[in-house]
């Protein structure tokens, strides 16, 4: 069945050179579905807070995420329950996407191009992108480069720790390559039972 295919370009930022992906999604999609992607796509372990914000993330524009805390007094809207497609256009092709909001990873999200999807392709896809992820709870942008220099240098007493800390993290095949990276071999969770263990989640706090 034919639809409607947007294809985004993902970009982590305040890290060079670039680590980036290239996703197509489904016009359908809600941003909890994006977030999966992403994290499928980048091999973050989704273990963390993550917000979307429309634009150029400013503070008035809107926010969509995970309304968990009870002390905030403008919560993001619940991503569930909002189609990427009704706020990302070609005319308004810009979305900002944090992802653990200590270590504060940010990407930026571009609106490339709207599409028809191809007969027989499985959507979401990742078609291309550049360098491994950095992996979780490594500290944000400072505290990667600090690992990158700990993992290049073999006289550092913890280099031999730190590559087996890094290569045992989500994604990594062998020992962790910082420049590594093959969109074959992207496997998309599926974001239903995430989103159902969550809901059930919000219902007991509740």
């Amino acid at each position: 069945m034919t639809q409607t295919v947007l294809q985004l370009h993902v970009e982590l930022e305040h890290i060079q050179p670039s680590i980036w992906r290239r996703l197509q999604i489904p016009s359908d999609f809600t941003f909890w579905d994006l977030h999966v992607a992403i994290q499928s796509a980048f091999g973050w372990n989704d273990s963390h807070l993550h917000e979307f914000r429309a634009g150029d993330g400013r503070e008035d524009n809107p926010r969509f995420g995970m309304p968990l805390d009870e002390f905030d007094d403008a919560p993001p809207l619940p991503d569930w329950e909002h189609r990427v497609a009704d706020h990302l256009t070609l005319a308004n092709p810009l979305l900002e996407y944090e992802y653990d909001f200590g270590d504060g990873w940010l990407h930026r999200i571009t609106l490339e191009d709207i599409q028809t999807s191809a007969p027989g392709k499985r959507y979401p896809r990742c078609t291309d992108g550049a360098r491994s992820a950095p992996p979780d709870d490594c500290g944000g942008p400072p505290g990667y480069e600090d690992l990158l220099a700990t993992l290049a240098n073999p006289s550092d007493p913890e280099y031999a720790s730190s590559h087996v800390w890094a290569s045992g993290q989500k994604g990594q095949r062998g020992r962790f390559d910082p420049e590594a990276f093959d969109e074959q071999q992207v496997r998309f969770a599926n974001p239903k039972p995430r989103l159902k263990r969550l809901l059930a989640f919000l219902a007991s706090q509740g």
